[in-house]
């Protein structure tokens, strides 16, 4: 009784049908076609961080705005030129740095990961500098704007500070890390998609 065949197939109950494999097959390419298709949708998540960094871009801006209103109103008060307000205005040129490289990261995630930005205005269109083509383009931008901040910084310190040999160490240190920046631009770009 064991070696029946399975009732009303006439096959033993491990064997599938010749009919069942072509469906088989066909819901496997369904299945693995709507994780493929979710799985490229969910690259819509980049959205997220795009929204934080020109928020933040615009935070920047909007500081860089208030510390410049600042340092006209201390001008008008006390118009002589010193180095806190020299300060003051390497502070502002920070900040507008800093706002434009979190600008620059936001549009390289949205080119790289959603869509290009092709507005119909001509007008509108992002200049040829701010196309993003791969991850490198945005690294390579990224990083730039890195050194530039950090320099900017340093005179900012430098200009502030009194002590002589901390100011020496602190503008090695940028040298060296400016330095390693630049070498990781010119030698660390990859040819293939692995970067």
């Amino acid at each position: 009784m064991a070696d029946a065949p399975h009732e009303g197939t006439g096959a033993p109950p491990s064997e599938a049908s010749p009919a069942d494999a072509p469906s088989a097959t066909i819901r496997t390419a369904q299945l693995a076609d709507r994780f493929e298709r979710a799985l490229s949708l969910s690259r819509l998540v980049v959205i997220v961080p795009v929204i934080v960094l020109l928020l933040s871009a615009v935070a920047s801006f909007a500081y860089g705005t208030e510390v410049f209103v600042r340092t006209v109103r201390s001008l008008v008060v006390s118009p002589e030129l010193t180095s806190h307000n020299l300060g003051f205005l390497l502070l502002l040129t920070d900040l507008f740095l800093v706002g434009a490289t979190l600008m620059i990261a936001g549009f390289g995630f949205y080119e790289l990961f959603i869509t290009r930005i092709d507005a119909p205005d001509p007008g509108s269109r992002l200049p040829g500098w701010l196309r993003m083509h791969d991850l490198n383009d945005l690294k390579a931008r990224v990083i730039s704007m890195i050194i530039l901040v950090a320099a900017v910084t340093f005179t900012d310190v430098a200009v502030e500070t009194k002590a002589g040999l901390d100011t020496f160490y602190l503008g090695a240190a940028v040298a060296v890390v400016i330095s390693a920046l630049t070498l990781f631009l010119r030698f660390g770009k990859t040819d293939g998609g692995d970067g």
